[in-house]
């Protein structure tokens, strides 16, 4: 085993804000940087202008590297570098497919250590006050990657009772989940959310359901990554929404009033 050291840093949904501590302690002690298209600018600029830099991120139909040669180029710099961090997106291991590459590295016994980032879900979600979980409304979370190896959404076991779900990832595929799902016997009237470029200053989301899934994802895919969450949950962001809507409308007709 060489003296290098790497680490899978995960950087959260974007907001550097929930950058964590130890994260933040393994960017600016890095000799090298290995990062993910997802990283945001705010967290970039965090990184020590002395170490080194490479851009290995994959975005849909534009990937810079395979992941296979993702895990090759990982081991080389760990020949060449004491202290590598691989930054990714979110958290490591959801979705992030942080366990190929440490398990390449500790086939070719690299020290490898884990630090875990705030995924996507969590992020996206308590950005637009959606409890994943919530007594009498979700009892359970299920986390979906919206499309496959084989780049085609392969569907979970899902359950039509109070379970939140969650798809990474798909953006393009949300025709085909928004029909797989009423197929399977969801109602075409559960709530559905979309939130693009969650916890970032550019934040945007929609609120819909399932039947409209399709249409609210065709407007906003200039707007990716975007996250899909659907189940009673969000019904309890659109409540919310509706409410502060009238009371804003109230204070508004009371102003109307005290002005005449």
């Amino acid at each position: 085993m060489n003296d290098s050291h790497v680490i899978l840093v995960g950087a959260g949904p974007g907001d550097p804000e929930l950058l964590t501590l130890k994260a933040l302690k393994a960017i600016q002690n890095a000799d090298a940087i290995l990062y993910d298209a997802l990283i945001s600018e705010e967290i970039l600029e965090m990184i020590p202008t002395n170490c080194k830099t490479f851009n290995v991120g994959k975005r849909c139909g534009a990937h810079k590297m395979k992941q296979n040669e993702i895990n090759e180029f990982l081991y080389q710099m760990s020949l060449r570098h004491k202290n590598v961090v691989r930054l990714k997106g979110g958290d490591p291991f959801i979705f992030g497919r942080g366990g190929e590459e440490l398990e390449y590295l500790q086939e070719r016994n690299v020290e490898t250590t884990v630090i875990p980032g705030i995924t996507a879900a969590a992020g996206c979600a308590a950005s637009c006050n959606i409890p994943l979980t919530h007594r009498g409304y979700g009892n359970s979370l299920l986390l979906h990657s919206g499309h496959s190896s084989f780049g085609e959404f392969e569907p979970s076991h899902t359950d039509k009772g109070n379970q939140t779900q969650v798809f990474y990832m798909g953006m393009n595929q949300a025709a085909a989940i928004s029909a797989h799902l009423i197929n399977e016997g969801h109602h075409p009237d559960t709530e559905v959310a979309i939130i693009c470029q969650g916890t970032r200053k550019n934040q945007a989301s929609q609120l819909g359901t399932l039947s409209t899934l399709p249409a609210m994802a065709e407007e906003m895919k200039h707007l990716t990554p975007g996250l899909i969450i659907l189940g009673s949950v969000v019904g309890l962001a659109s409540a919310q929404q509706q409410r502060l809507s009238t009371e804003h409308e109230s204070l508004n007709s009371e102003q109307e009033l005290l002005s005449a």
